[in-house]
C-alpha cells in the first residue's frame, strides 16, 4: 500500500505533467512531522497576491506599535496622495472616510485598478501583458477614479486597496515598502529566498520561475516591480512554509490580532472569502471527499497557494505558474492536503 508521501508526489507528478501547468512547484506539510517537496525548495517565484499578507503582517506590526489605527480613515496615513472621488457612497464623496480596515478587507468601494473593467479600454493586466510597463501609487489613484466605484460595505477584490496600503507602509516607515518587508518579515524570520521585486533586480528576473499564460511565457518586469505588497514578492518553498507558520503562531506580530483578521468574512470570487487582509477558501464537503477543509491564507493569480487549513494543520505552498487556467492550484492543494490530512 502507497504511502502518504508517495500519494501526493503522484499527485502532484500528474499536474506537473498535465500541458496546462508551467513549473510546479509544491510543498505539503503536515503537524504530525509528513513535508512532501516537489521541486527545488530555493527555487524562487512569483507569489503574486500572496504578496499582500506580507503588508498585512507590517500593518498589524504597526498597529502593536500603536502607530496605525486601523478604523482610522485611510487618507490621514496619505497625505500625499489625493484620494478624492476614489469611494462614493449614495451619490456622496466618502474618500476620506473609508477606513484602513475597510480597505484591508475590500469593503471600501474601491474599483481594482488591476483587472477591473477601464473606461478607456483593456484592464490595466491586459495592456501590461500586450507591453509590459511600470507605473506609480499616483496613476494607480488617477486610474482609479476614472472607473466606476464598487458599493462601499461589500466585498469587492481591489488592487488599488493594496497599493494604498503599501503607501501607508511606506509613509510610517519613512522608507520604501521593500525596505519595511526586509527590516519587519524577511530578515528576522531568515527569509534568504523572499525579497519585495523592485526595478534594482531586474538583472535577477530570469532567476525566478516562468509565468505562462496559457502557451505563452510572460516576461512582465516592469509590471512586477510596480505591485510591491499586491503582487511583487518573490518566495521559495522553504520560505513559504516559514512564513505561514510565523504569520498564524504569532511570531510577526500579536497573535490576538489573528481574531479580528479570520471573522466577517465575506464573498470576493465564489469560492473564495476575504476577512481583514485574509483569504478563505472553502467547498462543501461533497467537493472534498467528504473531508471539511477551511484553508486560510491567501492566492495569487499566477497559480499560487499559501494555505493553512484550520483543521487539521496542513500547510499547503506551492504554484503551478499559470495565469489562465485558475482553477488548477486550488484542485491540486485539496487533493494533496486530503491525503496529507488522513
Amino acid at each position: 500500500m502507497a504511502t502518504r508521501e508517495q500519494r501526493i508526489h503522484r499527485l502532484i507528478e500528474k499536474s506537473a505533467a498535465d500541458r496546462r501547468t508551467g513549473e510546479v512547484l509544491w510543498r505539503v506539510v503536515s503537524p504530525d512531522g509528513l513535508d512532501v517537496v516537489h521541486g527545488d525548495l530555493d527555487r524562487p517565484f512569483f507569489i503574486a497576491s500572496v504578496s499582500k499578507l506580507f503588508t498585512v503582517a507590517c500593518l498589524a506590526q504597526l498597529r502593536d506599535e500603536g502607530r496605525l489605527d486601523w478604523d482610522a480613515p485611510i487618507a490621514g496615513y496619505l497625505p500625499h496622495l489625493d484620494l478624492s472621488g476614489l469611494a462614493v457612497e449614495n451619490g456622496r464623496d466618502v474618500s476620506g472616510e473609508i477606513t484602513v480596515r475597510e480597505v484591508m478587507s475590500h469593503t471600501a468601494g474601491l474599483a481594482d485598478y488591476f483587472e477591473g473593467p477601464r473606461p478607456d479600454g483593456p484592464t490595466t493586466l491586459e495592456r501590461a501583458m500586450a507591453h509590459d510597463f511600470a507605473w506609480t501609487a499616483e496613476e494607480v489613484v488617477e486610474w482609479t477614479r476614472a472607473m466606476t466605484p464598487a458599493r462601499r460595505g461589500r466585498g469587492l477584490y481591489s488592487d488599488t486597496g493594496f497599493q494604498l496600503l503599501d503607501a501607508v507602509v511606506e509613509h510610517l516607515d519613512a522608507r520604501p515598502f521593500a525596505a519595511s518587508v526586509r527590516s519587519r518579515i524577511t530578515e528576522p524570520l531568515g527569509l534568504a529566498g523572499t525579497f519585495v521585486y523592485t526595478h534594482a533586480d531586474h538583472e535577477r528576473f530570469d532567476e525566478m520561475a516562468v509565468i505562462r499564460f496559457g502557451d505563452d511565457d510572460l516576461h512582465l518586469p516592469l509590471l512586477l516591480a510596480s505591485v510591491d505588497g499586491q503582487g511583487g514578492v518573490v518566495s521559495t518553498l522553504r520560505d513559504g512554509v516559514t512564513f505561514l507558520q510565523a504569520f498564524f503562531d504569532g511570531r510577526l506580530f500579536d497573535k490576538a490580532l489573528l481574531d479580528e483578521m479570520l471573522t466577517d468574512w465575506h464573498r470576493i470570487f465564489s469560492p473564495l472569502e476575504y476577512g481583514t487582509g485574509v483569504m478563505r477558501f472553502r467547498l462543501p464537503a461533497m467537493f472534498t471527499g467528504f473531508r471539511s477543509f477551511e484553508f486560510q491564507g491567501h492566492s495569487g493569480a499566477s497559480g499560487v497557494v499559501w494555505y493553512r487549513d484550520a483543521r487539521s494543520g496542513v500547510i499547503v505552498v506551492g504554484t503551478v505558474n499559470q495565469l489562465k487556467q485558475r482553477q488548477l492550484p486550488y484542485q491540486l492543494m485539496i487533493r494533496t492536503a486530503a491525503v496529507a490530512a488522513s
